[in-house]
């Protein structure tokens, strides 16, 4: 294993964990503050309708993914300032 995989492999490990509490925790105050609501709807909600529950589920995806590159793309480019090779 070249140095560059073996030092991103635990930092990408690290950031798929971290990007879904960082970007849960960011949609929860998006969340309230758009919609004044403590809690988002969940698909289960009887009592919402499909496109409270869709709006929600678009937004909660874009800010994981979004998130994810962030951490992901910062740690790549960590790796390479370190070793000079970007991590495959």
């Amino acid at each position: 294993m070249q140095t560059e995989q073996a030092l991103y492999k635990p930092f990408a490990l690290l950031a798929t964990v971290s990007s879904g509490m960082l970007a849960g925790a960011v949609f929860q105050r998006i969340w309230k503050a758009v919609a004044g609501e403590e809690d988002a709807p969940d698909a289960t909600d009887e009592e919402r309708a499909w496109s409270e529950i869709l709006l929600a589920s678009a937004l909660q995806g874009a800010l994981l993914g979004v998130t994810r590159a962030v951490l992901n793309r910062g740690g790549a480019q960590g790796v390479r300032r370190l070793t000079g090779k970007w991590p495959a």
